[in-house]
């Protein structure tokens, strides 16, 4: 496995600043992209930095190997995780193969009083608040329905039901304005869910209520099947302005201005000016998730164009332009990459099968009656087992 493939450490939050990298831009972003559609980015899919003139950022080079090490420890993570479930020992896995930039830039403009709200595909946000990755696989394993304490990172459980998680983080974002903190929200969904009315009935209360919520909207094109111009007659980003609040489209493939607008998102959720939706313009590399198969729908064609946009390359390419890493780095990354693939197998197989008992705690805060028969009556049909096995003997 190359190190462009991707060991839970913790979040850099550091904002301390050593010999930056800066590269002029020679020609503004949207020229640059006329046939493409118009989108914040500061480093293009050949790495070449350009400027924003509402969105700058300024990286050190330490900080820019982070983000590197950040994409490509996620992407190997991501790679083993399917490569288990094809070997029976993960039921599902929703991939999030392409998408490394979105998650990573927007992941590391959080603060750690922040709270994030995902979906089931969100792993390289977890990576960026210090859920071990291997945690996120109990539940496709069927061994737990977690695997975290959300409150420990400020990351919520992943949701399966689709666009349900805009709603809990609108209603968390407005708990944090009524207890005057000055922290915020983020809640991360696909385009396919913008589909849903959770997602409007967030917008709304979100804009009337002035919840310091960011909706970050993954475009990877496709929600299963269905390509996005069949689910919206105009760009997800314009949604925002029916609703009251701004919206923006960046570059889903660029680490940079992905964090660079999240980041000005976030911190205009806490000045107390509202919601904003982020949409970040990228592609699903591989299937929705491993029951699917992508080819039955859209051309090889179609992902080689995005291949050529791959978020790791054009990083490596500006860092390796810029002197800002050395082949020492890669290689140290590269067996850093393989020693994650090695405990993430290992930390799998070794998962402890559940109680079966188990589904029965926690269903209510107090107990409840019903709950306690339907346990007496599953522990009667377990014990039923038993006595066979012995009658048998």
């Amino acid at each position: 496995m190359t190190v462009e493939s991707t060991a839970a450490r913790k979040p850099r939050r550091s904002s301390k600043r050593t010999s930056a990298v800066k590269t002029p831009a020679k020609t503004p972003a949207k020229t640059r992209q006329s046939s493409e559609p118009e989108l914040v980015q500061l480093l293009t899919p050949e790495g070449e930095r350009v400027e924003h003139p509402d969105y700058q950022i300024d990286l050190t080079a330490e900080e820019l190997r982070g983000l590197y090490r950040d994409m490509v420890l996620t992407r190997r993570f991501d790679a083993e995780a399917t490569a288990l479930q094809r070997q029976g020992e993960l039921g599902l896995w929703a991939s999030l193969l392409g998408q490394e930039a979105a998650q990573i830039g927007s992941g590391r403009a959080l603060r750690d009083d922040d709270y994030v709200f995902p979906t089931y595909r969100e792993h390289g946000v977890a990576w960026c608040r210090g859920v071990d990755p291997t945690n996120l696989l109990g539940m496709f394993r069927g061994v737990n329905h977690g695997g975290w304490d959300p409150n420990t990172n400020n990351f919520h459980l992943y949701t399966i039901v689709i666009g349900s998680q805009t709603l809990h983080a609108t209603g968390y974002a407005m708990g944090v304005a009524k207890d005057g903190a000055d922290s915020a929200v983020i809640a991360y969904f696909g385009d396919g869910a913008s589909s849903q009315g959770d997602v409007a009935e967030s917008f709304t209360f979100s804009a009337v209520y002035n919840a310091p919520v960011v909706f970050f909207c993954q475009n990877n094109q496709w929600a299963i099947s269905e390509p996005t111009e069949k689910q919206t007659r105009v760009p997800l980003y314009q949604r925002a302005q029916g609703f009251g609040f701004p919206g923006v489209r960046v570059d889903g493939n660029d680490v940079l201005a992905c964090l660079a607008v999240t980041r000005s998102a976030l911190e205009r959720a806490r000045r107390g000016e509202g919601p904003t939706l982020v949409e970040a313009f990228t592609y699903r590399m591989g299937a929705h998730t491993t029951s699917d198969d992508p080819t039955k729908y859209r051309a090889d064609e179609e992902r080689a164009a995005w291949e050529a946009k791959d978020p790791i390359l054009r990083l490596r390419t500006y860092l390796e332009k810029e002197g800002a890493a050395d082949e020492a780095f890669f290689t140290a990354l590269d067996e850093e990459s393989e020693a994650l693939g090695k405990r993430v197998r290992e930390v799998v197989r070794a998962m402890p099968d559940p109680d079966p008992m188990a589904i029965f705690d926690n269903v209510y805060a107090d107990g409840n009656p019903l709950v306690d028969e339907e346990r007496a009556q599953f522990a009667a049909y377990q014990a039923s087992f038993a006595d066979t096995a012995e009658e048998g003997k």
